[in-house]
């Protein structure tokens, strides 16, 4: 079955029946878990609307997603609630939304939200008009007032007396809300800025002000990854060799990779910590942060050669092959899930804490030295249990040490896996895979892990097989044979970055025809034509309130972002001019954003990177040949975030655009240049060679 999510049973008029809750067909893991609720949900679509013009009723929307804690607390204490419910069912039509589905829907409200001055969170929860209008909202309510909220049926019952009171203040709302939404779409300044290493050195320089220099990360709590920007940082060091720029990143991997957020036993990371210092999560794990993470933690560690970062790698590729692929309706897989919960048998982190009484009836003799080294109190670290975490003493020990820790980590991980395990969404959503295929497919080469590879070929393979229709559109979530189509702008991005990688791996040409093909369906489905760049949605997507459009990341890469470093590779992996256009007119399109907020344009700056210093590696040989396969195996183990690698056999030619063209191998042996700009190095026929050919190409 395919479209978009699906609508609740019909009443005789053709309209839907909002007389009970229509969630149990839903393929979304987060709507099922409501699907018990006495609130009268709907899913997102026509009828539901629909409902609510004829009842004249305003829209309760919530937005939320299955990993999320805040949104189990206030299931538990507001929508599971059968007299809140009752009110719910009696003023509003009540929409569940799954943010990660219908990341199209969450944009749109989020942003209003923000709009009214309040910050953004989830669960998302939102007033509309019958025709899906905001006029008012929030995050989380709790059931009676306190944290300084108000209670949320005070809320219910205020919106309700506003809505039929007031409708002129609710109408001059809506028109505000509204209005704001479409100018957020609508370039904020046309005065482009001409993009350069000098910009982008000075948005690094200010961004460095910004970082914990002691903890790590960017202010205070809470903390985010925020790998974008400290891509853009590393960067900076690597074109500037300013050290500051490398203490600011090690610090905060290093911080990261031995704090609390990390799983010292499954291996994975939370998706942000609640203080400044790493130590406690929301214990969620979403598949795009750890995607982002390990292509991050593999570019700081080519440089750093350190153990911790590999060990961390290993681990958290090892947790996604083992607990997060996907399976179709005949069992077989081979996609990555979305994420796992926060909590467990209804507490957030009861799955990954420990009493120090627990751990050392499991750990006998062991129990001291583990407990020194992994922060374990009797009176606990956090809510009076122990999360485990290096940050005390994050130094390795010697061979002897290390290897007892190992096995004192496998004794607790084998007793973890008899506790009830936190839910996981196993729907596959293309956007959030092609940023962990990309991932393996480089990693995959850098650490010579063949496995990897082959993982990272599976899972584009079922996202071809599974979420596109024909040849060059694709959808973006997929669960139970219920597909949600047509995709968004960031499931033809990361898929083509994806498909991009794969090619450089493997030299198999299908991998770049994918990605052209899919660009294309880009440029006529989602292209602007009146001020650059692409929409969000699809011309023939659903008709929302607006049609948003922009190149700000998120806690995901923006669409417009990834696409300046995709067109910006394809430019120099093909030669072909329309690529180098395209790439340059989503730079200027977006420009100038950069004097106005850089902040949320990480992969907007680092795809400039990419266009203005990408680093050539022109490999002459036959893959398969061991010589040549070796060639291509050094050009991943220098820390080079703009390599672009092109291997071609001896009686081929290169894009008569590359700087190589002409080249031959030297004495026949398959010969690797590497060139900046117009320039090539001089040839260099073994992988240590190669090697340092790269690393002159960089200030450090």
């Amino acid at each position: 079955m395919t479209g978009g999510a699906l609508s609740g049973t019909k009443n005789e008029k053709g309209r839907n029946n909002t007389d009970r809750n229509n969630l149990d067909r839903a393929a979304s893991p987060y709507l099922q878990q409501h699907r018990d609720n006495p609130v009268h949900w709907q899913v997102w679509g026509p009828e539901a609307l629909a409902a609510a013009q004829d009842a004249n009723k305003p829209i309760l929307l919530s937005i939320g997603y299955a990993a999320c804690h805040w949104c189990h607390v206030m299931a538990h204490e507001s929508f599971e609630n059968p007299e809140i419910a009752a009110v719910m069912n009696e003023l509003f039509v009540n929409i569940k939304v799954d943010r990660e589905e219908r990341p199209d829907i969450d944009t749109i409200y989020m942003n209003a939200l923000q709009v009214l001055g309040e910050q953004g969170g989830w669960p998302l929860t939102m007033f509309l008009t019958p025709k899906g209008e905001p006029f008012w909202g929030g995050t989380y309510f709790p059931p009676e007032s306190r944290y300084g909220r108000p209670g949320f049926r005070e809320v219910l019952e205020k919106i309700s007396e506003a809505w039929h009171q007031k409708p002129d203040a609710i109408a001059q709302n809506t028109r505000m809300l509204v209005g704001a939404l479409r100018n957020l779409s609508k370039p904020q300044s046309r005065d482009r800025l001409p993009l350069s290493n000098e910009v982008l050195d000075q948005v690094a320089a200010q961004v460095l002000g910004h970082v914990d220099p002691d903890r790590g990360g960017i202010g205070t709590a809470p903390k985010f990854p925020q790998t974008g920007l400290f891509d853009l940082l590393w960067r900076a060091y690597l074109r500037t060799g300013i050290p500051d720029y490398s203490l600011a990143v090690v610090t905060t991997i290093m911080r990261m990779a031995q704090g609390g957020i990390y799983d010292h036993l499954g291996g994975g990371f939370a998706r942000y910590s609640t203080d400044a210092e790493w130590l406690a999560p929301h214990f969620e794990k979403m598949l795009y942060d750890n995607a982002q993470l390990l292509s991050h933690m593999a570019l700081v560690e080519a440089e750093t050669h350190d153990a911790v970062l590999r060990q961390r790698i290993m681990e958290t590729v090892g947790w996604l092959l083992r607990e997060m692929l996907a399976q179709d309706s005949s069992g077989a897989g081979g996609a990555f899930a979305a994420t796992q919960d926060a909590d467990s048998e209804g507490e957030e982190g009861r799955f990954y804490v420990w009493d120090k009484a627990e751990v050392a009836e499991i750990l006998g003799p062991y129990t001291g030295e583990f407990c020194a080294a992994y922060d374990v109190t009797e009176d606990g670290n956090w809510e009076h249990s122990n999360i485990l975490r290096r940050s005390l003493a994050p130094d390795l020990k010697d061979e002897a040490g290390e290897k007892r820790l190992k096995i004192a980590r496998e004794k607790l991980f084998t007793a973890r896996e008899k506790r009830i395990k936190p839910g996981w969404d196993d729907k596959v959503l293309a956007d959030w895979n092609g940023l962990m295929i990309a991932s393996l497919a480089d990693l995959s080469q850098q650490y010579a892990q063949p496995a990897w590879l082959a993982a990272a070929e599976r899972a584009y393979s079922f996202i071809v097989g599974t979420l596109q229709q024909g040849e060059d559109r694709l959808g973006h979530s997929w669960r139970n044979d219920i597909l949600v189509f047509p995709g968004l702008l960031d499931d033809y991005a990361n898929m083509s970055a994806a498909a991009l990688a794969l090619f450089e791996a493997t030299g198999n040409p299908a991998y770049l025809e994918q990605a052209k093909r899919w660009l294309e369906t880009v440029e006529s489905d989602y292209a602007d034509p009146v001020n650059g760049g692409y929409f969000f949605t699809s011309k023939d997507a659903e008709d929302l309130v607006t049609r948003t459009r922009h190149a700000a990341d998120n806690a995901t890469p923006a669409g417009n972002g990834m696409l300046v470093g995709v067109f910006a590779r394809l430019w120099y992996l093909t030669g072909e001019l329309v690529w180098r256009e395209r790439a340059q007119n989503l730079i200027d399109a977006f420009s100038p954003e950069i004097g106005r907020n850089f902040f949320p344009m990480g992969s907007f700056l680092n795809g400039v990177d990419l266009f203005l210093n990408a680093v050539q590696v022109a490999i002459i040989g036959r893959r398969g040949e061991a010589a040549t396969d070796a060639l291509v195996a050094a050009a991943y183990t220098v820390s080079i975030p703009n390599r672009v690698v092109l291997v071609t056999s001896p009686d081929a030619t290169l894009p008569d655009t590359h700087p190589a063209i002409g080249k031959t191998q030297i004495d026949g042996k398959p010969t690797a240049y590497v060139c900046l700009g117009p320039t090539c190095g001089l040839p260099v026929t073994t992988p240590a060679e190669l090697a340092a050919s790269l690393k002159a190409t960089r200030a450090v």
